[in-house]
């Protein structure tokens, strides 16, 4: 195979600093795929005198594992990583050649400690932009700590024995041949999947914060850095550090920046957080709030935090569809990202649930993979943009079914498909699926505020003034998770910098 130039030219900059020679121990044949990874490593290897490659049997064919001459490979990838997990065979090249990797020192010393030997599995898919992370921060942990080793399984090298494990999400991880997680994980939350354990030692000498930010998204983060400036002892409680602007593959409406990601937009944002002192606490919950002479965050770990004042910034997540199945076979063909999960949906019959835009570009999306698309929206008229519109209309592999009604998703270890009733005639219809792709919005993550005296509206959105102030004194609110008109990153930022601001004048006042 022949790479990129772009790819040579970025990888051939990284190769010239390597710290030590590099063995590439593959485990190839004479299969198509195993001809395309071999090919992946001669052309690589020719562009360092530091690389060589030999034959080693691994845990799969075709792949390949990276380790110093005369040491234990710990990283293995199996498959081409390419596309989006590239940089991550950039990074296991530098690591593993003697580069430290960059993670927090508190967490570093976790993963030291691990002191028996554990294994993991990653399925991917190379167009997954969550997928990354994963696969760097599990090799990190096995270029920090001896007893851990890691696998990153490219899904459609290795199809048929992904679907042999009910692998029907990515990134999917298995830990010593167990399933343990799916989707996003920050380092910390895969730290506590390796040490099995969440200690609530780290939080019990914590002082009393002035601001107390719980939420890790465009509107924390905004809140975080206007109260540091401020002057304020600043908190972040953090479950996953991005929020849900990590799950968009491309933003081109950030004023001043005409295109760019998530994934890259958020680890901006999170470099500017970190030169300023903040203690942030990723991978904690909030469970509960309440006022007394201070106002107190209990977390799921049963750990409370104090505060002077706090600002909720607590996001969003995929609304579901409350039916029977929808639970029982999530992760295992009811999914949520067209264009992560689509890849392995290829030459399958899927439904896309929802009519307005996101649902809209996820099926067309999917037609360029999937063998049929259904499109099941309740109303008599898809709410989508007409551009979308005509898009679809124009491909012969998507159906459109109006006024449907999702009555249940069916399977048995995985999806085989969904009963609609159509609410026109009431007749009851089936049918035939591989996947669902749920796509009928977002709601707040207000649920565990129900019982405070944090005011939410029918929509269980949180009720805030215009400074940013919830019905509880001292506590504020900002981002989608609020009453707001629109939901937007650049208005997320925005309400949190007045949430912080407010929060200032009601210190001063108080």
């Amino acid at each position: 195979m022949a790479l990129e130039n772009k790819l040579k030219s970025q990888l051939a900059y990284y190769l010239e600093s390597l710290e030590s020679d590099i063995v590439f121990k593959a485990d190839l044949n004479d299969d198509e795929d195993s001809k395309e990874v071999k090919a992946f490593l001669e052309e690589i290897t020719e562009m360092s005198s530091k690389l060589s490659i030999e034959a080693e049997t691994l845990s799969r064919t075709p792949s390949f594992a990276l380790a110093q001459p005369g040491q234990e490979a710990r990283i293995e990838f199996a498959g081409l990583p390419l596309d989006h997990e590239f940089i991550s065979f950039i990074l296991a090249l530098q690591q593993v050649a003697g580069l430290t990797p960059k993670v927090d020192e508190d967490v570093a010393k976790c993963i030291e400690k691990i002191d028996k030997k554990i294994h993991f599995e990653t399925y991917v898919s190379l167009t997954c932009h969550n997928c990354p992370d994963i696969v760097q921060s599990l090799n990190m942990m096995s270029v920090l700590n001896p007893n851990i080793s890691h696998t990153m399984i490219e899904s459609r090298m290795f199809q048929e024995e992904r679907e042999a494990k009910n692998v029907l999400a990515v990134p999917t991880i298995f830990l010593d041949g167990e399933e343990v997680a799916s989707g996003r994980k920050t380092i910390e939350q895969l730290v506590e999947l390796a040490m099995d354990s969440t200690s609530i030692e780290q939080f019990l000498n914590k002082e009393v914060f002035d601001v107390l930010v719980v939420g890790g998204g465009p509107a924390g983060n905004s809140a975080t850095i206007y109260s540091v400036r401020k002057g304020l002892n600043t908190g972040m409680l953090v479950d996953t550090y991005g929020g849900k602007v990590m799950d968009i593959p491309g933003i081109e409406n950030m004023i001043g920046i005409p295109y760019t990601e998530g994934t890259h937009l958020m680890g901006e944002v999170e470099q500017h957080v970190n030169q300023y002192y903040v203690d942030i606490m990723k991978n904690q919950r909030a469970k509960s709030i309440r006022k007394k002479d201070l106002i107190e965050v209990e977390l799921e770990n049963g750990a409370v935090l104090k505060a002077k004042s706090v600002i909720l910034s607590v996001g969003v997540t995929w609304r579901k569809l409350n039916i029977p199945g929808e639970e029982d076979f999530y992760t295992k063909g009811v999914v949520n990202c067209p264009h992560c999960d689509g890849p392995l949906f290829i030459g399958k019959d899927v439904a896309v649930v929802g009519g307005e835009n996101p649902a809209i570009e996820g099926a067309i999306d999917l037609a360029g993979k999937a063998k049929h698309v259904y499109i099941l929206e309740l109303s008599s008229e898809l709410k989508a943009d007409k551009i979308l519109q005509d898009r679809v209309n124009r491909l012969s592999n998507i159906t459109v079914i109006k006024n449907a009604v999702t009555k249940e998703i069916t399977g048995t270890d995985r999806v085989n498909g969904m009963t609609y009733v159509d609410c026109k005639t009431n007749a009851e219809h089936h049918i035939a699926l591989d996947g669902v792709f749920v796509q009928i919005g977002l709601v707040p993550n207000t649920a565990w505020l129900r019982d405070s005296k944090v005011e939410l509206n029918e929509n269980g959105e949180i009720v805030v003034d215009n400074h940013g102030m919830t019905s509880l004194a001292g506590v504020f609110a900002a981002g989608d998770c609020t009453n707001s008109a629109y939901k937007q990153i650049i208005i997320s930022m925005g309400s949190g910098a007045t949430a912080a601001l407010g929060a200032f004048d009601y210190l001063i006042r108080h």
